[in-house]
């Protein structure tokens, strides 16, 4: 039974212990910052955490207890690579985070269980520029000194980054999963890369393409298929009877669709005809295509590029202005660099005198500004969102991360905070690596080693 003359936990021990203990952190302690876990989007069967952000950031005191080091300091080889161990344990003022950060905290949406620090927040240490993830909180140690528990023990380990949106408006901290060189690009740090995101090139500086023609007359006016044929799976070659003599004759290129022929375009439209020639498909495979030529006086002839611009997406729209009867019409072939390299024919018009201008209209709105690192950009055409990782503006490579939907080539990209507009002229799902990634190369070394076959232990079926 204990002393009936002494009372065991009033209010004001409680209170002395507590202000002791504050105090002390203060004059030991550390400052760092910590930040709750928003959860963006979660999975409805087994509530597990798809997307997350941590946009607030509260200084607070903190006592390191390990401060001889990193407990647990290893780092471990498995078949994903090399992994870190390292791990850090805080000790935070009960009191300070109850009358502090709870409040600050309580109303802000997406964040669960604000009363007490919870697993899966951050602990930012200035010191080290480091972000420590918490994996446990043990808030009975010491265990009820006076009935009342005064701190938390934080249990942490280094942050593995993981795709989370990291916007406390702080610098130091929003930062620290990227940096820059020398010149000013950004440049993902080891971690960037993790969680699956989207390397995309932009067009950049763009130019528009030209080309000239010239007029002749008895050549081909346009091509037209009969019947499809089938068995394709290599574009024939276009064999066009010969121009009498004095004239010149004809060439034409074919497009295959699902094995049969579905267009034939004009590279050459001859001259000199008397008589529609006749079109014939050399295959090796495919049989039973058939086509027909019709003539034209006053015809285009053959259109030349003479410049192949630059920052094409899309086949541009290719215009003649000239007197004719029938107005030509063409298509332009566009390279893997974006420039044209030549333009078919698939109606050399009718009666024209002299040779048509050629107006090529231009790769679209030119690209301005620069993406800020973590800002929201949005595709114009399919409204697809996401998180800006990196941006080099030497070579026009934009990283995202955070993506929702899917990015279309030629869609203008706009920067919510930077304005900075931009026209998608790749994409690209898998990246290369960042040069801090060496897991293939040690994964490779490892099975030489150590045997990583993933066997059933209940035996094969």
């Amino acid at each position: 039974m204990l002393n009936p003359f002494f009372i065991q936990g009033t209010s004001g021990e409680q209170n002395l212990v507590q202000d002791l203990i504050n105090e002390q952190l203060r004059m030991y302690g550390v400052e760092v910052y910590y930040l709750p876990r928003s959860f963006l989007s979660t999975n409805t069967v087994i509530e597990e955490v798809i997307e997350s952000s941590f946009e607030n950031a509260y200084p607070i005191e903190a006592y390191v207890q390990n401060y001889e080091g990193y407990d647990d300091n290893s780092t471990l080889l498995s078949k994903f690579g090399i992994q870190s161990t390292q791990e850090m344990t805080f000790i935070i003022s009960k009191e300070r985070y109850e009358n502090y950060i709870a409040p600050l905290t309580d109303g802000i949406a997406n964040l669960k269980l604000t009363s007490r620090p919870k697993e899966g927040d951050i602990i930012y240490m200035p010191l080290g520029d480091r972000m420590f993830e918490i994996k446990f909180v043990e808030h009975e140690k010491p265990f009820y000194q006076l009935q009342k528990n005064y701190v938390y023990e934080l249990r942490c380990e280094l942050f593995r980054y993981e795709d989370e949106i990291i916007d406390t408006g702080i610098e130091d901290i929003d930062d620290t999963l990227v940096g820059s060189d020398s010149d000013g690009v950004s440049e993902s740090g080891y971690s960037t890369i993790l969680g699956g995101t989207l390397t995309m090139t932009l067009v950049g500086s763009a130019t528009t393409a030209t080309a000239i023609t010239g007029i002749v007359n008895g050549g081909i006016r346009s091509i037209t298929v009969g019947k499809q044929g089938a068995f394709y799976n290599i574009a024939p070659r276009v064999a066009i009877s010969s121009a009498p003599s004095g004239g010149n004759t004809g060439f034409a290129t074919v497009t295959i669709d699902r094995d049969a022929i579905s267009s034939v375009d004009i590279i050459n439209a001859g001259a000199g005809y008397t008589v529609a020639p006749e079109i014939l498909f050399v295959s090796k495979t495919g049989i039973g295509a058939t086509a027909s030529a019709t003539l034209g006086s006053g015809s285009i002839g053959i259109i030349t590029v003479t410049s192949g611009g630059s920052g094409y997406t899309t086949s541009p729209t290719i215009t003649f202005t000239g007197i004719s009867t029938v107005s030509a019409a063409a298509t332009a072939i566009l390279s893997s660099t974006g420039t044209i390299t030549s333009i078919n024919i698939t109606d050399a018009g009718i009666g024209y005198t002299i040779a048509p201008t050629i107006t090529i209209s231009s790769p679209g709105s030119p690209d301005t500004g620069d993406f800020t690192y973590n800002e929201i950009v949005t595709g114009s055409t399919s409204g697809t969102t996401a998180r800006v990782r990196t941006w080099n503006t030497t070579t026009n490579v934009l990283e995202l991360g955070n993506v929702t939907g899917t990015f279309t080539i030629g869609e203008t990209i706009v920067g919510t905070s930077s304005s900075a507009t931009h026209t998608v002229f790749s994409l690209d799902n898998d990246p290369a690596d960042d040069g801090y990634s060496e897991n293939d190369t040690i994964e490779l070394e490892a099975d030489g080693i150590l045997d990583f076959t993933e066997k059933n232990p209940f035996g094969m079926p």
